[in-house]
């Protein structure tokens, strides 16, 4: 791409989980490119933070659970050109063997990633752009499942199956989805240091990836208007092996 093409300068981007972790690391990336940053998490304070952090972005509390408060968010924001949403709850709570899982905390699971997802994409596709963009977020665990995880690798892989549709459904707006691998976010920070090798080891890139290299995946998926209902991999290879 050339510099031009690279450029969001006057493009208002939306960042739905964008206080902390990857969706912050996205909102700074956009602004960078010249993007005017609205940057929307269910957490006050970490909203408040995230701009004090990023001069010149906006932010709004947001509970993506909360379909009236999604839609409200979408009339006072306005016309836009770009949303990502990396909000999602991938508690522990999800983390058991089939036998073992809990369908209550198991339906709850889906109320961020996939329901508030969706709720984002209902309402925010009334103001859009018409060349605009939508990604979405999935995970490695939907091609790489592992042991006690079949709750997580459906509600991963569900995302990938809803940027496909609403590709097709919302077209020309483009609809796609990053499928990130094992992120440095403060809690995979926080977790054993030998828990992190055994999620790497064997990758052709036998290491975890930074916010800043997910975020690439997006802003790649924002700037190219000749791509729809496609998933990203950034996952070290994770795919090959």
């Amino acid at each position: 791409m050339t510099d031009a093409m690279m450029s969001l300068a006057g493009k208002r981007v939306i960042v739905i989980g964008g206080s902390s972790g990857i969706g912050f690391a996205v909102a700074a990336l956009a602004q960078e490119r010249g993007a005017e940053v609205v940057i929307a998490s269910s957490n006050a304070a970490n909203v408040d933070a995230a701009v004090a952090r990023l001069p010149g972005s906006s932010g709004f509390t947001l509970d993506v659970r909360d379909e009236a408060m999604v839609s409200r968010f979408f009339d006072q924001v306005g016309r836009f050109d770009h949303l990502a949403i990396t909000a999602g709850d991938w508690s522990t709570t999800r983390i058991a063997a089939t036998r073992d899982l809990d369908l209550v905390a198991a339906r709850d699971g889906m109320a961020v990633r996939f329901w508030g997802s969706l709720a984002a994409v209902k309402h925010g596709s009334s103001v859009i752009a018409p060349d605009g963009s939508i990604t979405l977020t999935s995970g490695m665990l939907a091609h790489r499942p592992r042991q006690r995880m079949p709750f997580v690798t459906a509600s991963a892989a569900a995302m990938e199956g809803l940027a496909r549709g609403l590709a097709v459904d919302l077209a020309p707006v483009r609809v796609n989805a990053v499928c990130p691998g094992l992120i440095l976010t403060e809690p995979v920070k926080r977790m054993p240091e030998e828990m992190v090798r055994g999620y790497v080891q064997g990758l052709p890139l036998p290491r975890a990836a930074s916010p800043n290299e997910a975020a690439t995946a997006y802003l790649y998926l924002m700037l190219n208007g000749y791509v729809t209902g496609q998933t990203l991999a950034v996952d070290g290879g994770g795919l090959l092996v």
